[in-house]
């Protein structure tokens, strides 16, 4: 036998076939028929009962053995049994002349009639009044629990048992005893926890067709029906038999118990096993049929108050959550600042679903409120959330059945409900639960080693049911299905909201974008303008001498350059321009064969600011090799390559040949300061220019930051404010006489240009920056004794300068290009500013007023 299971423990029970045990309790009889109403089976005891053996019955017609009138209303019952699990009831019938009347109950197991019948007890009452008075006393119940505790009584009350309890089953389908009503003096079961093991599977599937199960004397030997298979070999299915005889299993386990005879109701709630009426007593006892009936009867009526209960317990608890989510999206829907504070999302949801705390998870950026895991183990839960319930509510008590190595902060957080807040796996609400440490109270220990029973080793109830106690650790309290419920209606809720959020800041970016396109196409308008303007002013002002005509040629080449790659960088409003279309439109403007400039390298692009700086670099590389290098002469060449390398900063490399000798320059003019000075100085690059004889080589690195892929798609745009036109200029006195001047500038062009002016100024020494970094190292080697700060220094201000030098009092004033948009921290609100571009007048006007009559002395 103990091959045929396997290893033997309490799980035999669940392949015991309780139902097929081919006998029944002495207490009564059963009579077996086929569908034309003969005999087929009887209970080897039914000649106790009627005088006539199994024998003398099988195969003869029912009307040879009881009268017509109780053929008849036997008929009449059978015939309005409905559905598989149907039971027909008869009370006080008299199945023989001159024989005591009997009880009969009768339902199909399979195509034949059963019929079982016990003496009758000549007891009956009002059984409806009986059971109405019971449920009123059940709906005077508070809370629960009192609902719970008159269950017990009132089912005491009718049965006479000596215990009976209020046995709940739990997810596990291990039970608890929630309420009893017990006799004085032989202790309480209330509290005590029994594992799913001591209720089998099949028993409890029975439970949920056979709703009343009685075991009226343990020591009863079970009496067989004859004969035990039918022609095709079966045993006759008891499964909803009232007199069914009992599993040597269970009989040994009611006898560890210490109990003679057992009732148990079953519970029924929303169709599923919700508990039983468990009743107990320690001597033999069997209730009459009637009152077993009313208990059922009342068994029913009790599921369905509960049912009622709960359902409205549900509702409250459901219409409570929905108020609190209308809270949450109106507050949300007026400061949407709301869904990224963890404390008020925490407080707000913890109304609805109680939780020691709060994780949220957005975009990537996690904050918590409460009891939650530290922030690297939430990382890891969000990541296991998405492979486990991607886009749906979930829960559990035990986060580390999802999560390996969990058990570390299961202490602080041992259950967890998530909720996705996003259409993708990414963005969650979780709200954690603490570990409920408790004691269980087992009634018996569920782990207890295999036990051989009398009845071989299939058999292993525990024969002790003290009371043992085990410390469950790990888990938190379960969260129920009314709490998933409500969570997937905030979930609804919070997807609203993060959704209407998207979709507002969709449409102000689109707002935003339409305003700004036509800014900054008026902008580019004015900006062509003021250069097409500076330019023709240049053209028509200038005067016959050759040298000045040499000059004016020169600027205005440069502002050609300008020109043609603000053109570039505003076709895609003031966005990223191809390195190659810069290139293009410098030899398009000096060289009739194109061919002769040939260039190598990936497509890319520059920024503005680098794209601007490289125009002038390029414009006068070109210029210079049109005038004196190789391609001043027909067979003179220009290679222009580029790469990014490992940090993908931009290797720019200019390399002439083909051309005439070249020697190094003896006298170094602007345009070779643009070349040496231009990408180092406004981008952060280097440069380096080497004059060999065979021809100029021109290196350039421009830092990543400047550079990005050139498309497939479509670059993302950059944006940097444009100077403003300033005042005419005015020759001033020498007011900066013997002083040290700091400038910090972060354009070389606008730097130099300021260096002349307060060189004209009289300053002794000027000490130019391009950077905040390099600002306050200059000051700390040499203080100066005013400064002019640039306010914008790329991606930073000068403020942190400014700052330092008000603490050396230094007098200094600032400067920029934003106009009257410029916006000055408080405490250098009242400080000067110079507007931009640098002129003698308005620098000397700003010295003069910051300096006051000492700048003259």
């Amino acid at each position: 036998m103990a091959d045929a299971f396997g290893t033997v423990d309490l799980t035999n029970c669940d392949r015991e076939p309780i139902h097929i045990l081919g006998a029944i309790q002495p207490i009564g009889f059963l009579l077996a028929l086929t569908a034309d109403w003969l005999v087929a089976r009887a209970s080897a005891n039914i000649a106790a009962y009627i005088g006539h053996g199994p024998d003398d019955l099988i195969g003869l017609p029912l009307s040879e053995i009881f009268s017509s009138s109780v053929i008849h209303d036997l008929r009449n019952r059978a015939a309005i049994l409905r559905g598989a699990d149907a039971v027909e009831r008869m009370f006080d019938i008299a199945l023989l002349p001159d024989r005591q009347p009997f009880d009969v109950a009768m339902h199909y197991s399979g195509d034949q009639i059963v019929i079982e019948a016990e003496p009758a007890s000549g007891e009956y009452g009002d059984a409806s009044g009986m059971v109405r008075s019971m449920i009123s006393r059940l709906d005077q119940c508070a809370d629960m629990d009192a609902f719970f505790r008159e269950g017990a009584r009132q089912v005491r009350a009718l049965i006479g048992f000596d215990r009976v309890m209020v046995y709940r089953f739990a997810a596990d389908d291990s039970g608890e005893v929630v309420a009893e009503a017990v006799k004085a003096g032989i202790g309480k079961l209330l509290g005590l926890r029994y594992p799913a093991s001591d209720i089998p599977v099949q028993a409890r599937a029975l439970y949920k067709r056979n709703l009343l199960r009685v075991i009226a004397n343990v020591d009863d030997q079970p009496v067989p029906i004859l004969p035990a298979r039918d022609a095709a070999g079966q045993p006759l299915d008891l499964s909803l038999s009232v007199l069914r005889s009992v599993s040597p299993i269970h009989i040994e386990y009611l006898k560890n118990m210490g109990v003679q005879a057992s009732l148990s109701i079953s519970i029924l709630v929303d169709g599923r096993l919700w508990g039983l009426f468990a009743c107990h007593h320690y001597a033999p006892r069997c209730p009459t049929f009637e009152r077993r009936s009313i208990s059922e009867l009342f068994a029913q009526m009790f599921a369905m108050r509960l049912e009622s209960r709960e359902r409205q317990a549900t509702v409250e608890f459901e219409r409570g959550a929905r108020d609190i989510a209308d809270q949450l999206l109106g507050a949300v829907a007026s400061d949407d600042t709301l869904l990224k504070n963890p404390d008020w999302l925490g407080d707000i949801l913890t109304r609805a679903i109680a939780a020691d705390g709060v994780g949220v998870s957005i975009g990537g950026n996690h904050a918590f409120s409460g009891v939650t895991p530290p922030a690297e183990e939430f990382r890891r839960i969000v990541r296991a959330l998405n492979s486990t319930a991607a886009g749906k509510v979930f829960a559990t008590d035990r986060i580390a059945a999802i999560l390996p190595g969990a058990e570390t902060f299961a202490s602080a957080s041992a259950g967890l409900l998530a909720i996705p807040i996003s259409r993708a796996p990414r963005d969650y609400v979780v709200l954690f639960r603490s570990e409920m440490v408790r004691s269980v109270r087992w009634a018996g220990d569920p782990h207890k080693p295999v036990e051989y029973g009398v009845n071989g080793p299939r058999l292993s109830p525990r024969e002790s049911f003290a009371e043992w106690k085990e410390i469950v650790q790990g888990r938190s309290l379960p969260f129920t299905p009314s709490e998933v419920r409500v969570a997937e209606t905030l979930r609804a809720t919070l997807i609203e909201v993060v959704l209407r959020l998207a979709d507002e800041a969709s449409a102000e970016r689109q707002q935003a974008s339409a305003r700004q396109e036509v800014l900054i196409a008026e902008l580019n308008h004015r900006v062509r303008n003021v250069l097409g303007v500076i330019r023709g002013l240049i053209r028509q002002s200038q005067p016959a001498e050759n040298v000045v005509q040499d000059f004016v040629k020169v600027v205005d080449g440069r502002i050609h350059a300008l020109a043609r790659a603000h053109n570039q960088i505003t076709d895609d409003h003031w966005g990223p321009a191809p390195m190659q279309a810069l290139i293009d439109a410098e030899a398009a403007a000096f060289l009739a064969d194109g061919d002769k400039i040939v260039s190598d390298g990936a497509p890319v692009l520059l920024n503005p600011q680098a794209y601007s700086t490289m125009a002038l670099v390029l414009h006068e590389l070109v210029t210079n090799s049109t005038k004196y290098g190789s391609l001043s002469v027909p067979a003179g060449r220009v290679t222009i390559c580029w790469e990014r390398d490992a940090a993908e900063d931009l290797h720019f490399t200019w390399r002439e040949s083909g051309g005439p000798a070249v020697a190094q320059p003896t006298r170094k003019g602007f345009g070779t300061t643009i070349i040496h000075r231009s990408v180092p100085y406004d981008i952060g690059g280097t440069a380096d220019v080497e004059y060999r004889p065979e021809g100029v080589v021109a290196r350039f690195r421009i830092p990543a930051r400047h550079v990005s892929e050139a498309p497939p798609g479509i670059a993302p745009p950059v944006r940097y404010a444009r100077p403003v036109p300033g005042l005419q200029p005015v020759v001033p006195d020498r007011m900066l006489q013997g002083r040290d001047v700091l400038l910090v500038e972060d354009s070389l062009i606008i730097a130099l240009d300021a260096e002349d002016i307060v060189t004209r100024l009289g300053a002794e020494t000027v000490t130019t920056a391009a950077t905040v970094d390099g600002a306050l190292d200059a000051i700390e080697q040499n203080r100066p004794a005013v400064a002019m700060l640039d306010i914008n220094l790329g991606d930073r201000n000068s403020f942190a300068i400014a700052d330092r030098l008000l603490a050396l009092g230094v007098p200094f004033l600032f400067a920029t290009g934003y106009g009257e948009q410029a916006k000055l921290p408080s405490d250098h609100q009242e400080r000067m500013v110079v507007q931009k571009p640098y002129t003698l007048e308005n620098v000397a006007r700003a010295m003069d007023e910051m300096l006051g009559p000492v700048a003259t002395e």
